[in-house]
């Protein structure tokens, strides 16, 4: 089947290598002419584990194009996914600008029957205004459907080929058809294709994004309790986890959630809800509670030097929002680093692949350095913000040499409290005993 792919973001991008990769024809559109030319040349413009290969493969292959001009490619295609930014307002809503944008293009070029795909993240009620934005261009039949994505970046390759299910909104029989060739490779392995309205496919992404926001941030108030009351947070959500109904997924504490998707489906879907007269409490809490625990390690670092940071060597480890991923978007990195600049420290951060992101954002507010030890020489701490694996397990002895004091703050409890019982430095992470 012949399909375009407007816009190559994050998931414009890999939806679009993922159906050249099912054996598809893929247009993928961009207004960035030199992203696109970068593209045709074999550039993969973002970072993910095992995207590149699959590009590359399916670009030889000749099954995965680029293009700034969506009228050359939309005559060819069956089918147009809409895979644009939905960038939160000030207000937390959704800017659908771009996707109406397009889709009133798509409206004006529009000479035969095509199934119009919103990939975004989306409010309810997206599919009719994209639909009545097309219908008031064109008297050409079509339909839209709204198939959200559920990619998790750091493994969106793996989620891609092997998704838990696939989501179709369509009250459409001749789209539902349409959508279940495309889908068939994964429905012949046994993923299930789940067929509903708009409006509820439309939700089920908000709603799933928000409920993982929920337990994340969940957990974290438990870890939270654990340290006034002496428990172990490993061991509750170890204790946790093996109750079927709720897994060990997400029940990881840390210094809060960030990303591209959370934090904005979260506001999106409280905004959603007002403007129905209906108010998301526990997502209201979230929010307040997540933007707390981004920065709960800095009054502890604040307190170990007696309220006194200026000019303390602060090491930082890790920048990306989480691992195998170089988005920084509401990365709680920038919180801590905004907080301990204004308090006077003075910041060496490491992160291979997220560093020319926050270089783009930051400058040289801060320093970096090329290799994790090196980040260490002469600084009054350590702080954690990434679970990065090549943090995994230090060589404390060289990093004991290195550092001024030997003093770590582990935002993502990398290691075991075993680890560091019997090296002497202090350790403070979420949720355990603080060894001294």
């Amino acid at each position: 089947m012949n399909i375009t792919i407007v816009g190559t973001g994050y998931v414009g991008l890999v939806t679009g290598t993922t159906l050249a990769e099912l054996g598809n024809t893929v247009y993928c559109v961009d207004i960035d002419a030199k992203k696109v030319e970068r593209m045709k040349e074999g550039v993969v413009p973002i970072y993910e584990p095992g995207l590149e290969e699959m590009f590359l493969r399916n670009i030889q292959a000749q099954r995965l194009f680029f293009t700034t001009d969506i009228k050359e490619v939309l005559g060819k295609s069956e089918v147009i996914y809409l895979a644009l930014p939905t960038p939160p307002g000030e207000d937390g809503s959704a800017d659908l600008s771009y996707v109406l944008s397009v889709a009133n293009q798509i409206g004006e070029l529009l000479t035969e029957y095509k199934v119009i795909v919103n990939k975004s993240t989306v409010p309810v009620g997206t599919a009719d205004k994209v639909r009545e934005t097309i219908a008031a261009k064109t008297s050409v039949e079509f339909d839209v459907v709204s198939n959200p994505e559920f990619l998790r970046e750091g493994f969106a390759v793996e989620d891609s080929m092997n998704p838990a299910r696939v989501i179709v909104g369509s009250e459409s029989e001749k789209a539902q058809e349409i959508m279940a060739k495309i889908y068939q490779p994964f429905t012949n392995t046994g993923i299930p294709i789940i067929f509903m309205d708009e409006k509820s496919s439309e939700l089920t992404k908000y709603a799933a994004n928000s409920f993982l926001a929920v337990k994340i941030t969940f957990m974290n108030e438990i870890a939270n309790y654990c340290e006034k009351v002496g428990a172990d947070v490993d061991k509750v959500r170890l204790g946790m986890g093996s109750d079927d109904r709720i897994g060990h997924r997400f029940l990881f504490p840390g210094i809060g959630y960030g990303g591209s998707c959370f934090p904005k489906d979260v506001k999106a879907l409280i905004k959603s809800g007002k403007q129905e007269g209906f108010d998301f409490q526990i997502l209201e809490a979230t929010e307040e509670v997540n933007q707390a625990q981004k920065i709960i390690l800095v009054s502890e670092i604040d307190n170990y030097f007696k309220g006194d940071l200026k000019g303390k060597k602060i090491a930082l480890w890790g920048l990306a929002f989480k691992a195998n991923t170089d988005d920084i978007r509401e990365a709680s990195s920038l919180d801590n680093i905004k907080l301990l600049l204004e308090k006077g420290a003075e910041i060496t951060a490491y992160d291979s692949i997220a560093e020319e992101n926050v270089r783009n954002v930051l400058g040289n507010k801060i320093s970096y350095a090329q290799d994790m030890y090196s980040t260490l020489e002469n600084a009054d701490c350590l702080l954690i913000a990434t679970e990065w694996s090549e943090f995994k397990n230090p060589n404390f002895e060289l990093m004991a040499q290195k550092m001024k004091s030997k003093v770590i703050f582990d935002g993502r409890n990398m290691f075991a409290l075993e680890q560091l019982e019997d090296t002497g430095f202090f350790y403070k992470s979420i949720g355990r005993k603080t060894l001294k």
